[in-house]
Order: structure tokens, then C-alpha cells, then sequence
């Protein structure tokens, strides 16, 4: 009767473990598999369909420090101090030209990244962008943004 028993424990114990590396095995091929890093509540952003010549307005925020050196969405390692975006959906590669509208100054930026994924911007620039759009002080600013290529 004892030995009866113990077949029943060990039965019981080896289904466990044998559900225990079933589960551990699926969380390691799932942790493995590729996903969105970022996702948007809204529709902000996604001006699709757009070709060269074509404005488009909004907000535009900037990344920098803690994104340096990391890979951007394009494969690209990312630098801020090169004048790059960040984009929903605009093919990377896209030449943007980014005005502050709050005192008329521009520049010419380049699209490798997705994003800006919080709030309702439209665009994220790295530092230098932001830098020569004088906008580090306040964060966040207007813009217009015209598709030049």
C-alpha cells in the first residue's frame, strides 16, 4: 500500500514539472519573438498618402540622451547630434524641412525612426534638430512640416 502511494506522488509530481517546462518554454519562445516597442492611443501623426510638397502641422517634441547610441526603428544607430526624426509613418529616408512656428526657424531633417508616441505630436527630432530649432527650452513646440523628397 505504501509503495502504491508513492507511485501516485511521484505520477503527480513528474505531470507538475513536466507543466512547469511547458509554460517556461513558451515564455522563453515568446520573449524571443519580435513586437511593437510603442503603441498610440490616437490616430496623431499618421498623415497618410503624403508626397513631396506636401505641410502638414503639429507638435514636435525631442529625444536625445537616453536613445543615444541605441538602434532606431530603421536599423540605424541613433545620434543626436545628427539632424534625424521620428516618424509614425512616413518611409524612412524622408527629407523633412521642420519650421518652429513660435519664431520662423527651420531645418532640413531626415525620417529613420518611428514615433512620437505620447500625446498628440507629430514629429520627434534629436537634439541637434531641436537645437537649431531653438526649441530645447520649451520641450514641445509647433511646427509646420513640409515633405521636400
Amino acid at each position: 500500500m505504501k509503495y502504491k502511494q508513492y507511485d501516485v506522488k511521484m505520477l503527480s509530481f513528474n505531470r507538475t514539472f513536466k507543466l512547469i517546462l511547458l509554460i517556461l518554454a513558451s515564455a522563453f519562445v515568446v520573449s524571443c519573438s519580435s513586437s511593437v516597442r510603442f503603441s498610440d492611443g490616437g490616430n496623431a501623426g499618421y498623415e497618410d498618402n503624403l508626397s513631396k510638397g506636401e505641410v502638414f502641422y503639429g507638435k514636435a517634441s525631442y529625444y536625445a540622451d537616453a536613445f543615444h547610441g541605441k538602434l532606431t526603428a530603421s536599423g540605424e544607430v541613433f545620434d543626436m547630434n545628427k539632424l534625424t526624426a521620428a516618424h509614425k509613418t512616413l518611409p524612412f529616408g524622408t527629407i523633412l524641412n521642420v519650421r518652429n512656428l513660435k519664431n520662423g526657424k527651420s531645418v532640413i531633417v531626415k525620417v529613420n525612426d518611428r514615433g512620437p508616441f505620447a500625446g498628440s505630436r507629430v514629429i520627434d527630432l534629436s537634439k541637434a534638430a531641436a537645437q537649431a530649432l531653438d526649441m530645447i527650452r520649451d520641450g514641445v513646440i509647433d511646427v509646420e512640416v513640409t515633405i521636400m523628397d
